[in-house]
């Protein structure tokens, strides 16, 4: 058979196997707001370590890590140190988000914000700063769709085809099943992205040099500077390391769809045993170095690094193998992209549109907003991803410097009583000055630092001392958890 037929016959067997389990999620539920967005706070610790591990581990994991590994060199062993903090992070954030969430019925991030700080305003600026974020992980994960198909079926088909078609399968299955049919995806999902990187990253470097110490020795003998920071880079040294370490840690869970995830969760508890197995699936990443620093050896050159481990893969394995890789990673960016544009669009109709433009819209026509809105931001999405070009590693560092500025707002919002919304509002809004200028005009990183970094440390001092400046205007978290009233109710959605 021919093995364009064979590796595509197996990538549109998974993707629409996904999609079939994505509509399935569907059924026997009554699809209301709060079954939408949060799956009315049913998940237990399984479908919340999947469902946030299929936000954790995505196109990134597949394309992103291996082709830094492949350009870059010493530089992408920043994933390695941030992860193990993010995780330190979520446990001692995630289940007081969660308390507020239940108390209050919170279904976004800015409800969050809402609530904390009693500003409406505020509540709408976080949720501006969430869905521009958001874009460029679409564009992402939906470049790397791209990538994955077109390289897996020999070029048969064209990457902005493949986009096209794959998501308008996940705005589908988005649009009718929810968050409960991301999580169930992500089963699928899971099982094969960690079979996949199992496999490829022990059996590529075994094939060319019998083993990942042979493939290392001969790196250090062709290209000695490689693993020695910067790398292969002039700019990204031990500063930009350890900036960016802290600036992903702290930003990581700022991310509006792992608020949405946490909401989903049983009790608390779920969310502080989830911090602690998920680690685990960290074992991913040095894997997918192996097989980028394997590629860079072996095929030596290649124009795009994101496309190292997609083309080292179709040189080294038959075209049903292939195929499954390609599955794979098809799933790892559709996943990730449904969560995102649920949230995106949640965010927009509820905390964005329906408080500043109109205050009167009822839950009901919400969910009807939110839901054409996965429509808007899909398009958008795909139509960067086709006429952009970035790498993978780039864009995600992008969106981080936007979301991480929403950290202080969260961090003093649940452990300081005197955090006021002013104060908040002033230090998000110079964070992001910083962080958009600095980008602008280049200067990314700035005196060996991470920019976004840098805007952090600037948004905690406007934060504390705009703030310390102003009266006090709202009661702390434990407060909060006693006297304030529920904010949403769940609407049935027609």
């Amino acid at each position: 058979m021919d093995p364009r037929v064979t590796a595509l016959s197996i990538i549109s067997g998974i993707v629409v196997l996904g999609a079939l389990i994505g509509f399935y999620a569907r059924s026997r539920q009554a699809m209301n707001l709060e079954q939408w967005t949060v799956g009315s706070r049913g998940f237990g610790l399984v479908l919340v370590w999947l469902l946030m591990a299929g936000e954790v581990y995505t196109t990134f994991t597949f394309l992103g890590a291996s082709g830094w590994a492949y350009s870059k060199g010493a530089p992408v062993l920043y994933i390695l140190g941030y992860q193990p903090l993010m995780y330190v992070v979520s446990f001692y954030i995630l289940p007081q988000v969660w308390e507020l969430g239940r108390k209050h019925r919170l279904q976004t991030q800015a409800d969050f914000f809402q609530v904390r700080y009693g500003s409406a305003y505020l509540s709408a600026f976080v949720a501006l700063v969430g869905v521009v974020c958001l874009i460029p992980y679409l564009q992402l994960q939906l470049t790397g769709l791209g990538d994955i198909v077109e390289i897996a079926s020999f070029g048969a088909v064209p990457r902005a085809a493949a986009m096209t078609i794959a998501f308008a399968l996940v705005a589908a299955f988005v649009f009718v099943s929810g968050i409960r049919g991301i999580a169930l995806v992500s089963i699928l999902k899971d099982v094969l992205l960690l079979g996949s990187a199992l496999f490829i990253g022990i059996a590529i470097p075994y094939i060319y040099f019998h083993g990942v110490g042979a493939m290392f020795a001969a790196l250090l003998q062709a290209k000695p500077h490689h693993l020695v920071m910067p790398g292969s880079t002039s700019n990204l040294g031990h500063g930009w390391y350890i900036s960016t370490v802290l600036m992903v840690a702290m930003g990581f869970y700022m991310w509006p769809q792992f608020f949405a995830a946490a909401y989903t969760a049983k009790s608390g508890n779920i969310l502080r045993r989830n911090a602690v197995i998920m680690p685990l699936y960290s074992v991913t990443m040095p894997l997918m170095f192996f097989v980028g620093l394997t590629a860079l050896l072996v095929l030596p050159g290649l124009p795009d690094s994101n496309l190292a481990l997609l083309t080292i893969v179709r040189k080294t394995f038959p075209a049903w193998f292939l195929g499954l890789i390609g599955g794979a990673g098809a799933l790892t960016a559709m996943v990730p992209a449904a969560i995102q544009l649920l949230t995106g669009a949640t965010l927009y109709a509820k905390n964005l549109y329906r408080p500043l433009f109109s205050p009167g819209m009822t839950d009901q026509q919400v969910a009807k907003l939110a839901k054409a809105m996965v429509l808007v931001l899909t398009l958008g999405a795909l139509a960067l991803a086709i006429t952009t070009s970035i790498t993978f590693v780039s864009l995600l560092l992008l969106g981080y410097a936007g979301v991480a500025q929403i950290f202080p707002g969260v961090i003093f919002g649940l452990y300081w009583p005197r955090a006021s919304g002013r104060g908040v509002f002033a230090g998000m809004a110079c964070g992001l000055g910083v962080a958009v200028g600095l980008m602008l005009t280049k200067n990314d990183p700035y005196l060996g630092l991470n920019a976004g970094f840098i805007a952090l440390c600037s948004n905690f001092a406007v934060t504390v001392a705009v703030t310390l400046l102003s009266p006090e205007e709202q009661k702390g978290t434990e407060e909060l958890l006693v006297d304030r009233p529920a904010m949403v109710e769940g609407t049935v959605v027609s």
